[in-house]
């Protein structure tokens, strides 16, 4: 769940509070970004059996200031993967530096799927487990691989799928790794920033 809550003593602690009023047990938190004095922070969930999330959305909202932006179901036993983790895996294996963002960046960015794509052939390298199996015109679809950025795809971008956020971003070789959200949230600049640095850093 994204949230964005004022950042001052005691608003995060509240939140925490306010989640189990409604039985939410916390695996994990992480401020994602801070801006204009408040903080989007990620939290990591699990809910008891029969919760409604609507019951855990109000709680939050109970909290002066706070809003929920985004709750999206990740398969159990996910956790919160920092960069200096898939960083470190990247340095002992540069070789398969690209293939290892792309596994890792469901966890890292909490997105929905990644692919890795080469380019300059239009063809697919890697992908998530939920990700597409694009050819060359669901490359195509993708839009510019070849700067960072974020955008949209339209509803129908491929058959059978339907509208999803990207975050692209080129690799120094021929390979471009692309996240996808379905349902939002929206990109942050400073999940884009991280997403460049992790591709430059990779050999």
């Amino acid at each position: 769940m994204r949230v964005v809550l004022p950042d001052r003593p005691g608003t995060l602690g509240a939140v925490a509070t306010a989640m189990g009023t409604v039985g939410a047990d916390i695996n994990a938190v992480e401020i994602v970004e801070r801006y204009e004095g408040y903080a989007v922070d990620d939290f990591m969930l699990e809910l008891p059996g029969g919760s409604a999330p609507d019951s855990l959305i109000t709680a939050c909202t109970s909290v002066p200031g706070v809003e929920v932006v985004w709750l999206s179901h990740y398969p159990e036993g996910w956790g919160l993967l920092g960069d200096v983790d898939v960083l470190n895996a990247m340095i002992e294996e540069p070789e398969q530096a690209a293939e290892i963002l792309t596994r890792e960046a469901p966890q890292v960015f909490r997105v929905t799927w990644a692919v890795l794509v080469d380019r300059e052939r239009n063809t697919l390298l890697s992908r998530t487990d939920r990700a597409p199996d694009l050819d060359a015109d669901g490359i195509a679809a993708l839009g510019d691989l070849t700067e960072a950025r974020d955008g949209e795809l339209p509803d129908g971008w491929i058959p059978g799928w339907g509208e999803t956020l990207i975050a692209v971003s080129p690799f120094r070789n021929e390979a471009t790794v692309i996240l996808a959200r379905r349902g939002g949230p929206e990109f942050l600049k400073s999940e884009l920033a991280r997403l460049r640095h992790l591709t430059a850093l990779a050999l």
